[in-house]
């Protein structure tokens, strides 16, 4: 037993480079609830969050992601997994209440794949938009849902996550040679919090935004492309094998890579048996829709380091990059 407990992923801090561009597509476009902005920021929220936010847009030079955090249930639980990373060596930097924007006390820690991750209880609360439905626009944007990460040693991820920091997994890929290349783990009662894939790492891939129904998706698609932005969507819409979602990722003027996702099923109970999917499986990763693109599988956004300032050092995967076959 583990003497605290981490909730769920809840927010990501993004790098832009124009703020305005940046809320006209994630505003405009997606339907993001700007709960609030400066000079440097904006925060946004679906509109089930009672949260403050879930995603920050921060202006900056060059594209990049500051942070992922999750949840804990309580205050105490930030000292219980402090304890964890420092003895295991690990270097944390912590945050007194309100030195983040609506953020109560956390701390960052770059994880054993080097991911700059961070912990917090509490967020300042604020309306719950769900049934104003006259504010719906664009992908009618839920919540935030999960994180994607290439990582360069899958396995390692999957047993620090697994073993030290209790998250369960729901479905994994192997290899012919059972090596693990890539593994959906979660706290909350869902298919993933995050998910590894192998890959050149750390890098984030991608942030899950959840919407209602499969029917939002395609009702994005036609938003963006009568806003200009046929080009955002890189692939999809389509369903995972894996999951069992519905998809459509796209690229934000900067190249940040969000998922908008719907379909996943329930992994609440004690005796849930994780999937095994092969390599191999041509429906692993495309249940059915178009072959994705080679940038889908190549390119990532990088993280940065919270001590330095600088692009997180990245190395090369320990498995073989595969791009497998689709069904169309």
């Amino acid at each position: 037993m583990h003497d605290f407990n981490i909730t769920r992923a809840a927010r990501a801090v993004v790098r832009v480079t124009d703020l305005n561009t940046a809320r006209n597509f994630y505003v405009n476009g997606l339907g993001f609830i700007e709960t609030e902005s400066d000079e440097n920021h904006i925060y946004l929220r679906g509109l089930e969050e009672r949260g403050h936010h879930s995603y920050v847009l921060k202006k900056a030079e060059q594209p990049g992601v500051e942070v992922i955090s999750y949840k804990v249930e309580q205050d105490r639980d930030l000292d219980s997994l402090a304890a964890l990373f420092e003895g295991k060596g690990m270097k944390l930097k912590w945050f007194a209440k309100g030195s983040q924007q609506a953020l109560g006390r956390a701390f960052r820690v770059q994880d054993i794949s080097g991911i700059p991750v961070e912990f917090f209880c509490s967020m300042d609360t604020v309306e719950r938009l769900l049934q104003r439905y006259d504010l719906y626009r664009g992908a009618r944007m839920q919540r935030i849902d999960h994180f994607n990460c290439m990582v360069p040693d899958v396995q390692n991820a999957y047993d620090f996550y697994r073993n030290e920091l209790g998250y369960a997994c729901s479905e994994y890929t192997m290899t012919k040679n059972n090596d693990i290349w890539a593994a959906w783990l979660h706290r909350k009662p869902a298919v993933h919090d995050i998910a590894f894939m192998n890959g050149k790492g750390p890098r984030l891939h991608h942030v899950g935004f959840w919407l209602s129904d499969p029917m939002s998706v395609i009702h994005t698609c036609d938003v963006l492309a009568s806003l200009g932005y046929a080009k955002s969507i890189e692939r999809g819409p389509g369903r995972h094998g894996l999951s069992n979602a519905f998809f459509l990722y796209l690229r934000d003027p900067d190249g940040n890579r969000i998922e908008l996702y719907t379909g996943d099923y329930f992994t609440g109970d004690a005796d849930f048996e994780p999937i095994r999917w092969d390599l191999d499986d041509p429906q692993r990763a495309t249940f059915w829709g178009h072959e994705p693109p080679d940038s889908w599988f190549n390119e990532a956004m990088p993280f940065v380091d919270f001590n330095t300032g600088k692009p997180v050092v990245v190395q090369e995967a320990k498995l073989e990059q595969r791009k497998p076959d689709f069904i169309v």
